[in-house]
């Protein structure tokens, strides 16, 4: 049973979080065989004041991670 764990910056809504869960879990299926039923999934959020990269401190989400909405 792979248990993942991932932490980041709070401030995503629940439905990024809830599509988040869904692509990973089928990553893990994907590449591993496991069934989805059996893979487990824990977020930890971070407050972005207790986040920092590069010595500077994280604002929030966005500040962390770029969003899929962006042109490339």
């Amino acid at each position: 049973m792979p248990i993942v764990q991932i932490t980041m910056i709070e401030g995503r809504s629940d439905e990024q979080k809830e599509a988040m869960f869904h692509e990973v879990t089928e990553a893990i299926h994907r590449t591993t065989s496991t069934p989805r039923e059996s893979v487990r999934i824990m977020i930890y959020e971070v407050p972005p004041r207790h986040f920092a990269a590069a010595g500077k401190v994280k604002s929030g989400p966005s500040s962390a991670a770029p969003s899929t909405d962006e042109k490339r």
